[in-house]
């Protein structure tokens, strides 16, 4: 990325890139699917605490604190043309993003990129999410596939349960689940629980 673009990034911002860019190396261009529960919340901190004062708006600040400004800005710097999107959806982010994948494979795009990335959420609004520790990101490219090495994933109803103790956050697992081989992943959230096979 040209350092002037680079310049204008937070960490966050900077972390989910490099897994991008980590990610696509020399792959053909592919949609690009960003994922995150909040995107770059302390950018929208830093712009309510400038207008609780007030003080004037940093437009760099305001134009990087939309949700796609991460994806608009690698798309920008690599001149893609392809199709990008953000998801945001709390606990079920990874699944949101996996399952618009699966959607765009299925009308015929031959692999797709997605991008899941997060950081803890800054004062005043820890209280919202205290499950993501430390900033962190992924990225995989996915196609579609009836082999041996193919993922399936669904979504059942199920009774409403207390959030699940876990040891990271609910992205991490999924990812844990996808590079480590096992068999099956279940990920029970509000009042639904997502299933994720492998060789199903």
């Amino acid at each position: 990325m040209p350092a002037m673009m680079r310049r204008r990034v937070d960490r966050l911002g900077r972390i989910a890139l490099q897994a991008a860019y980590d990610a696509h190396v020399d792959a053909p261009d592919a949609p690009v699917i960003f994922a995150s529960r909040y995107g770059d919340l302390g950018r929208s901190v830093e712009l309510l605490t400038q207008l609780a004062r007030p003080e004037p708006l940093s437009p760099t600040s305001f134009s990087l604190s939309v949700h796609n400004a991460i994806g608009a800005l690698y798309s920008i710097a690599r001149g893609d043309t392809s199709a990008y999107g953000a998801i945001a959806a709390g606990e079920e982010t990874v699944e949101a993003a996996f399952t618009e994948a699966c959607g765009l494979l299925s009308d015929g795009v031959p692999r797709v990129m997605v991008v899941v990335y997060d950081e803890p959420v800054p004062a005043p609004w820890e209280h919202f999410s205290r499950d993501v520790a430390f900033p962190h990101a992924w990225a995989c490219l996915l196609s579609a596939s009836t082999g041996a090495d193919a993922i399936h994933l669904d979504c059942a109803d199920a009774p409403a349960t207390s959030p699940e103790a876990a040891d990271l956050p609910a992205d991490l697992r999924a990812l844990r689940f996808l590079v480590s081989g096992a068999s099956r992943w279940e990920h029970a959230t509000g009042g639904r629980r997502w299933r994720w096979a492998r060789n199903a």
